[in-house]
């Protein structure tokens, strides 16, 4: 039998002022993953795959950091075990973007960075529910 998960009922603004905090610690990890993704890519010419897995997580272990002192205001003693839990979902969340900028850069041909773009937003609505109902929790 599977353990349930405890969930904490917010009210509406708690929750919708904690996505946005959220999505502004995901700005600045966007900024995180375009950087590193760009640097990797078009200055040390790697792979357009190997430079976009680099650029999310650098951005995932910023933003874990951001995401546990000022959204969620974690005060968990087990960091590793929190991080690993927001890193796993963050892979998750990295199939996503991976699968999302594939189909629409290399299948339908947009621009890489347009693609990137539809991306991380696809896995932005992913990576703050799982956060919030299993890191977090």
């Amino acid at each position: 039998m599977l353990k349930s998960l405890p969930l904490k009922i917010e009210p509406a603004h708690e929750l919708l002022f904690k996505f946005l905090k959220f999505s502004i610690v995901g700005c600045s990890g966007m900024l995180v993953n375009f950087g590193v993704t760009y640097l990797c890519k078009e200055r040390l010419k790697w792979n357009k795959y190997v430079s976009n897995i680099l650029g999310f997580a650098f951005a995932a272990s910023s933003n874990y950091l951001l995401n546990r002192f000022w959204t969620f205001q974690s005060d968990n003693p087990q960091v590793g075990t929190e991080y690993a839990k927001y890193f796993a979902i963050s892979l998750v969340g990295l199939g996503i973007d991976t699968l999302t900028v594939w189909l629409l850069h290399d299948k339908l041909k947009w621009n890489f960075y347009l693609s990137k773009v539809f991306a991380v937003g696809a896995a932005t609505f992913w990576n703050f529910f799982a956060n919030l109902l299993f890191t977090f929790a």
